[in-house]
């Protein structure tokens, strides 16, 4: 089986918008004020999507490699979950070093 030229470049290309535009955009607040939700429900609902992505890009790899999916889609659905995965050790790395810095505190 092979894929065309154009139809790889066009998902490269699709994958590409797709990173850069997740870039530039503009957080959306956690918190409208008129109810708190807590963190660890936040950070759970985030390992969810997370994993949900996963999921997905997976089930399109598969269902591309048996002939039911374009090439176009499932680097799109790859692209979100690596997006994904890099904003979960993004605030990883934030609460790991909020951490830290709470326990310098002097008391």
């Amino acid at each position: 089986m092979s894929t065309p030229f154009n139809a790889a470049a066009a998902a490269y290309s699709n994958a590409s918008r797709l990173i850069s535009g997740a870039a530039t955009q503009a957080p959306k607040p956690v918190n409208d004020g008129a109810q708190g939700a807590d963190f660890a429900s936040l950070l759970s609902q985030s390992m969810g999507s997370v994993v949900e992505a996963g999921r997905t890009s997976d089930q399109m790899a598969l269902d591309m490699v048996n002939g039911k999916a374009n090439v176009v889609d499932v680097v799109t659905a790859i692209s979100e979950t690596e997006l994904a995965i890099e904003s979960m050790v993004t605030v990883r790395d934030r609460v790991i070093s909020a951490y830290e810095e709470i326990m310098r505190m002097p008391i």
